[in-house]
C-alpha cells in the first residue's frame, strides 16, 4: 500500500517546469523562526498543519511515530451520534495516483469518544478539532450538544457529505437549501467555532460555500473526497465491498486547488485547504489559492510523520523566502 501514491507524488514533483525557488526539500535554512500562527474560526493555532479526518484515527493512533505537540491541530476521524461499522470490505483500494475508500464512517461514537479517546488527546499543546455527521437535522444537532459541553473540544467540523435519509438521501452537501437548512440548525446547537466541510461533487462548490456562510459557519474546509469506483478486470467485480468509495489523494489536488481558489474569491471565511497535499510544496500552493491551514490525509498512510516533514518545510520556505506570518502568503497567487 502506498506504492503508486509515493511515486505519483514523486513525479508530479519532478515534471513541474517552474519550481518554487527555493527548493522546499533542502536543508533547513538558519535565521529566526517564522511566524507560522494562524486564527481559524477563533481558534488559535501554532501552525496551519492539521490532519485530516478519517486518516489519522483518534490521534492515539499515530502518537508513537510522531510528536502530536507539533501539530496545528487532530481532527479526529467522523463522529455519529450512535457507533457505526462501517461498510462491508474490501474498503480500501490503492488507484495510480491515491487511494479510493469506502470505509463507511465506522466510528465509536460521540459519547464513548468523549468518554475514552478525548482524555488521551487532552495530554498535548495540540488543538482537537471534531469531525461529525448525522443521518438527520436532528442527529447532527444531537452530537453537536454532546461536543458543545465536551472539555478539550477546540472546534467542530460538519461534514454534510452524507444523505439525509429523511428526505431522499440526497446529500446534505450538494444542495444550498438543504445545507443551509442543517448548518442553521447546528448552529444553534453549540457555541463552538463551527467548520463546515465542502463536498466537491457538486456543480457549483460556491453555491455551497455561500450557503454554509449565511447560515452560520464560521470557517469552511475543502475538499472533501471526490466520488469514484475500481473494477477488476480478471473477476469482473468491483473492488470495493460497497462499490462506489471516495477518491483522495495526488490524483485530486488540481481539483482542490480550483475550488479552493473558486471559494477564496466567492466568500469571505477562513478556509482550510485538503486534498493531495504530499509534500510542503503542496501545502503552499493551497495558501497561495487562499487556504489559511491546511489539511494532510492520504499523505498519513504512505508516511506516518508525513505532517511534520510538511511543516518543517513550510518553515523552510517562509524562512528562505523572508516570509514573516502566513498571512503574507494566503490568496497572493499572482494572475
Amino acid at each position: 500500500m502506498g506504492s503508486n501514491i509515493k511515486k505519483s507524488a514523486v513525479r508530479s514533483q519532478k515534471s513541474k517546469t517552474t519550481p518554487l525557488t527555493p527548493p522546499l526539500q533542502k536543508g533547513r535554512a538558519g535565521g529566526g523562526a517564522p511566524d507560522l500562527s494562524v486564527n481559524i474560526a477563533g481558534i488559535n493555532l501554532k501552525n496551519p498543519v492539521m490532519t485530516a479526518s478519517g486518516t489519522f484515527g483518534y490521534g492515539e493512533e499515530f502518537a508513537p511515530y510522531l510528536d502530536l505537540n507539533r501539530l496545528g491541530a487532530v481532527v479526529v476521524k467522523g463522529l455519529s451520534l450512535k457507533p457505526r461499522q462501517g461498510n462491508p470490505p474490501p474498503r480500501i483500494v490503492e488507484t495510480a495516483a491515491g487511494m479510493l475508500n469506502s470505509i463507511g464512517l465506522q466510528n465509536v461514537g460521540v459519547e464513548l469518544f468523549v468518554e475514552k479517546k478525548l482524555p488521551f488527546l487532552k495530554k498535548f499543546d495540540t488543538k482537537v478539532i471534531v469531525n461529525f455527521f448525522g443521518d438527520s437535522i436532528d442527529e447532527y444537532c444531537e452530537v453537536a450538544k454532546v461536543l458543545d459541553s465536551a472539555e478539550g473540544v477546540a472546534g467542530l467540523e460538519m461534514n454534510i457529505s452524507c444523505p439525509n435519509k429523511q428526505e431522499g438521501w440526497l446529500e446534505f452537501g450538494t444542495n444550498p437549501a438543504m445545507t443551509f437548512k442543517v448548518v442553521s440548525a447546528v448552529r444553534k446547537s453549540t457555541k463552538l467555532p463551527l467548520i463546515v466541510k465542502l463536498s466537491p461533487n457538486v456543480t457549483d462548490i460556491t453555491a455551497i460555500a455561500k450557503a454554509a456562510k449565511d447560515a452560520g459557519a464560521d470557517a469552511l474546509s475543502l475538499i472533501n473526497t471526490l466520488s469514484g469506483m475500481a473494477v477488476d478486470a480478471n473477476t469482473r467485480r468491483p473492488k470495493l465491498g460497497n462499490i462506489i468509495g471516495g477518491l483522495s489523494g495526488p490524483a485530486i489536488k488540481p481539483v482542490a486547488l480550483k475550488m479552493v481558489w473558486q471559494v477564496f474569491k466567492a466568500v469571505k471565511l477562513p478556509l482550510i485547504g485538503i486534498g493531495g497535499i504530499m509534500t510542503a510544496e503542496d501545502a503552499i500552493e493551497f495558501m497561495l489559492v487562499g487556504a489559511s491551514a491546511i489539511q494532510v490525509g492520504t499523505a498519513n498512510f504512505v508516511e506516518p510523520q508525513a505532517s511534520i516533514k510538511i511543516l518543517e518545510g513550510i518553515a523552510d520556505y517562509f524562512k528562505k523566502n523572508k516570509i514573516k506570518s502566513v498571512k503574507e502568503l494566503v490568496g497572493s497567487l499572482q494572475v
